[in-house]
């Protein structure tokens, strides 16, 4: 399965100007725990950062900061890994198993933001898979039982 056809394409953005105070009620009103930044490129939306609920907390709040005063660019990473939305899904896990990431934004030929996987994602993708297995082997044992009765 390539990772295009099982990532989340409603990405939430932000741009590296915004108030962080703005990332936050971003966050919340759309319940995620990361926007990825993006550099608008000719009308494409091409990612050059991320910034996480943990960099608020970190970067933040802890140093107690006026949320006004701080910018995406001051707090977001500015290193943002991306996969090619061709790319296969184990592939891509790996991927991030190596870099110790748990989201990738997905960009297409060109390097435009297309959709974003995440962890959670591909543990959900995982856990459903496992579901089909263990129906499959219910149903073969089940069939083997009818037979031999």
């Amino acid at each position: 399965m390539k990772i295009g056809e099982c990532c989340n394409r409603e990405v939430i953005t932000a741009e590296k100007d915004m108030s962080i105070a703005e990332v936050a009620r971003l966050m919340r009103e759309h319940h995620v725990g990361d926007l990825i930044v993006v550099e608008n490129q000719n009308g494409r939306n091409r990612p050059i950062g991320i910034v996480t609920d943990r960099d608020l907390v970190i970067e933040v709040l802890a140093q107690m900061a006026p949320l006004e005063a701080i910018r995406v660019s001051d707090v977001m990473s500015y290193e943002i890994t991306t996969v090619a939305e061709n790319e296969g899904l184990w592939e891509t896990l790996e991927r991030m198993r190596s870099l110790g990431i748990r989201r990738m934004p997905v960009v297409d030929t060109a390097g435009v933001l297309v959709g974003i996987i995440t962890l959670d994602d591909l543990m959900e993708l995982m856990a459903e898979a496992m579901g089909h297995v263990a129906s499959l082997i219910r149903r073969e044992i089940g069939k083997e039982a009818h037979r031999r009765s």
